[in-house]
């Protein structure tokens, strides 16, 4: 009879813990991490190879092996991240520290990467890499927790769904803000100056970020502070053994960074050499508002369908999108059209992952009995997004150097095709293989509801 009691009050807890739902205030908090993140972040990979070759004066062999090395540095600085998260025990938490000790060094630092000294040559590479790599580590510092969070906000999958959505659509205002204004405002402040452009306007940036962290800080809380105990580095590396759904997310995961950085990061070029008009990058980029409509929706689909084939479309509509991009000519309306096509695929692709990596964690602990939040997540999420983001700017980098790329003159034909291949079908190439590696995690996401029952 108490065997059926205990029983039966475990059934309720769980049915109190995954209807109960946090304040308004608590879920704009976390949103306004990502908007923060991605004001800056984005910046940084979306215009940083544009920055190096057209306005501070670097060729573009150079800006591709400072995107190279910058990965190097990113495979080793996630995972230490992510175990230095793991041994954090303060009485604000383990991860809401770090937005209030990061905050000014990182707007520091992403603003000082886009200075630009008038040093050699050599100096201008030297300065170039060491800023970028402190700018990426800074990064890591305040993402990483972002994600590592998100199981110690709440417990029921259900929230942490709603959460992560209104958290991604935090990051889309960021990345829209930075998408759609900081061409014109580099125009607006630079009056013709690009560089004093991109100084006043990343300063800006920078002052925003730096408020929406301190407000995340202080609207955030995590529970079950108290009973946080610091992980050995060894437990914390086993925590991978096994942890097939997590290995095949971080797998997608990096393809999908390595598709939308692809098409973000050469936009401008196609825009301005291709087609020969530069402001239809700003029109493009600021068209990614449409993610937010399948961000909003997201919550409502995944009660009807899986999440694994609810990631698998997306990354389907986001290779549709590109395509047509590649069928579409020097058809503005058509580009357009593809452009907004793919930007729903995307919204899905890049939201439902941080969810999901709350789930692998789950089952992490239920397969090693170690619950190493910070450090799987740093690597499903953080070392993802850099090591994505940064090839998705190298390897096109690499494509139209060898295809004979020179900034700011007129492109020959080779030039111009690459260009528009590193626009056009590279991303959908990598969201295709993202698709694939997603189906390996359907039999695990099926028995996600048996592991969490043993787990409580």
């Amino acid at each position: 009879m108490m065997e059926g009691n205990t029983a039966k009050k475990l059934e309720i807890g769980i049915n109190e813990e995954t209807s109960s739902k946090l304040s308004l205030k608590r879920v704009l908090a976390y949103a306004s991490t990502d908007t923060a993140g991605n004001l800056l972040y984005c910046t940084l990979t979306s215009f940083i190879m544009y920055f190096y070759t057209d306005v501070f004066g670097i060729s573009i062999a150079s800006a591709g092996l400072i995107l190279l090395i910058a990965r190097i540095f990113d495979a080793l600085d996630a995972p230490i991240w992510g175990l230095v998260i793991d041994h954090t025990r303060t009485k604000w938490g383990k991860n809401r520290p770090y937005w209030l000790w990061l905050s000014v060094p990182f707007g520091l630092m992403v603003f000082l990467a886009f200075l630009t000294p008038d040093l050699s040559a050599s100096a201008k590479f030297t300065y170039a890499l060491i800023t970028y790599i402190l700018a990426g580590v800074v990064y890591t510092g305040i993402g990483t927790p972002i994600t590592a969070i998100l199981p110690n906000l709440t417990n029921s999958s259900t929230e942490r769904v709603r959460l992560n959505s209104w958290r991604s659509n935090g990051g889309m205002i960021g990345y829209l803000i930075t998408a759609s204004f900081t061409l014109p405002l580099v125009s607006f402040f630079g009056k013709g100056n690009d560089k004093f452009g991109f100084q006043v306007t990343v300063g800006i940036y920078a002052v925003i970020a730096i408020a929406l962290l301190l407000f995340a800080f202080a609207g955030t809380k995590e529970i079950n502070t108290k009973s946080i105990k610091s992980i050995p580095i060894k437990q914390s590396l086993g925590a991978m053994k096994g942890n097939w759904p997590w290995i095949t997310l971080v797998l997608a995961f990096i393809f999908y960074w390595l598709g939308n950085t692809a098409r973000t990061s050469t936009v401008i070029y196609y825009s301005e050499y291709n087609l020969g008009n530069k402001n239809l990058a700003s029109i493009l980029n600021g068209l990614v508002v449409f993610q937010m409509v399948s961000i909003t929706i997201l919550p409502f689909i995944v009660k009807r369908f899986l999440k694994t084939h609810t990631q698998i479309i997306g990354f389907a509509i986001a290779a549709i999108g590109q395509i047509i991009i590649a069928f579409a000519g020097s058809s503005a309306s058509m580009i357009i059209f593809g452009w907004i096509v793919a930007s729903l695929g995307t919204g899905i692709a890049v939201t439902l992952p941080f969810a999901m990596l709350s789930d692998t964690v789950d089952y992490g602990e239920w397969k090693t009995g170690i619950r190493a939040s910070g450090f799987l997540t740093a690597i499903g999420s953080s070392f993802c997004i850099k090591l994505g983001s940064g090839l998705g700017s190298f390897i096109p980098s690499i494509i139209m150097e060898k295809a004979g790329y020179v900034a700011n003159v007129t492109q020959s034909g080779t030039s111009l095709a690459a260009i528009k291949f590193c626009f056009t079908w590279l991303p959908a190439i990598f969201f295709i293989v993202g698709a694939i590696i997603m189906l390996n995690y359907t039999k695990y996401e099926k028995d996600e509801v048996n592991v969490r029952k043993q787990l409580s």
